[in-house]
């Protein structure tokens, strides 16, 4: 808070908008409530997805598919899961910690992971659609338009 003091004028007190610090707007040292729900959401996505590539590359016979236009090796399938669970790892905490990067590249593995997941429905659909939810929440929460205020600028 400042005060104000004018020749004449009884003294005022108004809220001082141009220091910076903790939860300001344009503080950089806090983000938005949908970056932070996108990061944890990614955090928690990501070792789920780590989890699931683990168990097909160790030829887990927990998938199987019959005639199925994507269908890919069973290890082939636990790679993929296991390089986008580490890439929304990485994207997770980028956005968690207000990287320029983190939402961009939050949007492209999120999307990359819907479709991956939607691939994925036919072996596994009680693992595949919630995960395709926690992408699209994901998305959801990266994609919003964040508007704020920074003091009369």
């Amino acid at each position: 808070m400042t005060a104000l003091y004018r020749k004449g004028a009884a003294m005022t007190t108004v809220p001082d908008r141009t220091r910076k610090g903790p939860g300001r707007p344009g503080s950089g040292e806090t983000i938005n409530e949908a970056s932070s729900f996108a990061a944890i959401m990614m955090l928690l996505s990501g070792p789920l997805s780590i989890l699931m590539g683990a168990s097909g590359i160790a030829q887990d016979t927990l998938f199987s598919a019959s005639l199925y236009a994507y269908r890919f090796d069973l290890t082939a399938w636990g790679w993929i899961h296991l390089v986008i669970g580490v890439a929304l790892v990485i994207t997770g905490l980028g956005v968690l910690t207000d990287k320029s990067w983190g939402r961009g590249a939050g949007v492209a593995v999120a999307g990359i992971s819907l479709v991956t997941q939607f691939m994925f429905v036919p072996y596994y659909p009680l693992w595949a659609i919630p995960a395709m939810t926690l992408d699209l929440l994901i998305l959801f929460a990266l994609t919003r338009i964040h508007i704020e205020t920074r003091g009369g600028r």
